[in-house]
């Protein structure tokens, strides 16, 4: 599940204009995230007590039920599930040396609200972007404290001022759906994945410049390492049009370029390569309570394994350039209705839902 992150309320001056100009959609950005799911899969079914241990002991954990309360929507059917995947953009660790930058804590640089109907047999992916002005419900903070409900504030923002369970209360009150389960990745953590890889191709159609992160590139196939990697899903203003909604293509492309290169260097049949990749993809995993072990996390992915992943459904979250500040969007109406409306109910997603006005109609 967007690269120099901004502080909330920053503008990008200089690349209003530019954000028009239509990203190239892909399809099924959300499967690089159910890959720690499928290593863990793999890895609980057959290895010693101390390898399971190792393993389970990288997994964090947050109690989303007991900070959120009973003042949610209802659950979805007995067998439905939803989904919220976040991609952390920490400054801490690994992730401090991305770009010379000033800037501390951590937001929500990605967010995948992942629906599976009644039958687990397909699902939804719908990502929401990180510019999205949104109204944030009154929550309490990771550290305890009340944080008031604020209009008009940056989606991204509210990881970094309330944490993971007021992030999930903001998308249960954007969608009407209530979220069973919570599931954060630090990007740090692909940097020693892709290490213990030797690297991955990707192939860009357009070159990047970014002064900012210090990655140059030209358009062709390149070899990246980890901290090339990181900079990559980080980059912004030196790829496209320098907009967020731009930007999430390039994520998406690199995601599955690690997934190609796990298949190619048939990783899952090398015990040794596995055990490396999966202790990066844990020590980067936060997930709710419900599935802070590996056997939960085992237990759930076999419940998914009906779904086929080049079926599944993709859509961003309709979103219109904000009126107010050309930098941002808002949700569009009445395409974010229906879109939401279609969710809840289990039915198909209407052609006029998955249009958004700020990338062109698409």
């Amino acid at each position: 599940m967007t690269h120099t992150v901004m502080e909330p309320g920053r503008r990008d001056s200089g690349h209003g204009g530019s954000r028009r100009r239509k990203p190239q959609r892909r399809r099924r950005p959300w499967r690089w995230v159910l890959l720690a799911l499928v290593l863990i899969l793999l890895i609980g079914g057959g290895t010693a007590w101390w390898f399971y241990h190792k393993l389970n002991s990288n997994i964090s954990d947050v109690d989303i039920n007991k900070a959120l309360g009973e003042d949610r929507p209802k659950k979805a059917g007995t067998s439905g599930q939803n989904l919220l995947i976040l991609g952390s953009d920490s400054r801490s660790g690994d992730n401090a040396n991305l770009d010379t930058g000033d800037v501390s804590g951590a937001r929500s640089d990605t967010a995948l609200m992942v629906h599976i109907p009644e039958g687990r047999s397909r699902a939804t992916a719908v990502s929401i972007p990180r510019d999205t002005l949104v109204t944030r419900p009154g929550c309490t903070t990771s550290e305890g404290e009340e944080l008031p409900s604020a209009k008009r504030v940056m989606f991204n923002s509210v990881y970094s001022l309330g944490g993971p369970a007021c992030v999930v209360k903001t998308v249960e009150t954007l969608s009407g759906i209530r979220m069973d389960h919570y599931m954060e990745i630090d990007f740090a953590g692909f940097q020693g994945l892709v290490d213990a890889l030797g690297g991955v191709s990707i192939t860009l159609d357009k070159p990047i410049n970014d002064t900012k992160g210090g990655l140059h590139l030209d358009a062709g196939t390149h070899h990246l390492d980890g901290t090339q990697s990181l900079r990559l899903v980080r980059t912004r203003y030196g790829y496209g049009d320098g907009s967020d909604l731009g930007r999430i293509g390039l994520q998406q492309k690199f995601m599955l370029a690690v997934l190609a290169e796990i298949k190619k260097q048939g990783v899952l049949n090398s015990p040794a390569k596995l055990y490396k990749i999966a202790s990066s993809a844990t020590e980067s995993l936060t997930t709710d309570s419900g599935l802070s072990s590996l056997t939960s996390l085992a237990k759930y992915g076999s419940s998914l394994k009906a779904i086929d992943p080049n079926t599944m459904e993709t859509v961003m979250m309709p979103v219109q350039y904000d009126t107010q500040d050309r930098n941002r969007v808002v949700a569009a109406e009445p395409q974010v209705k229906q879109l939401w409306e279609a969710l809840r109910t289990d039915q198909e997603i209407p052609e006029s839902a998955k249009k958004s006005p700020a990338t062109g109609g698409e």
